[in-house]
């Protein structure tokens, strides 16, 4: 059996979660944690983890250079990378308002890149 530990930031309590896993890959116990959502998230971290992604983008004709973005959910964290790459490419233009979609189901992963905050024209 071998035992992996985490930091669970489920809430403010930042519990030192241990997970157990079997021989064939299942996870045997969960320990450490102090709500339902440290269980969540143990299991979630050990079998699938995930992100938000947050950064910026470019944008035209508005006074700043960068319009801040974020994904709409979590996405693989394998795919974080690759999804910053992406962007990199992607330009929009001003105005944006708050929660525009920026690039939709961003590398299929079901999660959309959305502006998160209002950027008028700048002339």
């Amino acid at each position: 059996m071998e035992t992996t530990t985490y930091l669970c930031i489920g809430c403010p309590l930042g519990c030192r979660l241990e997970v157990d896993e079997g021989e064939k890959g299942e996870i045997v116990e969960v320990r450490g944690f102090s709500c339902k959502r440290g269980k969540e998230y143990a299991v979630q971290e050990h079998t699938d983890p995930r992100r938000t992604l947050t950064t910026t983008v470019a944008i035209d004709g508005a006074i700043v250079a960068r319009l801040p973005v974020k994904s709409s959910q979590a996405i693989p964290k394998g795919r974080v990378q690759a999804a910053c790459t992406a962007l990199r490419a992607v330009r929009v233009s001003a105005p944006v308002r708050l929660g525009d979609v920026i690039v939709a189901d961003i590398l299929d992963t079901g999660a959309d890149i959305v502006a998160t905050r209002d950027v008028a024209w700048g002339g």
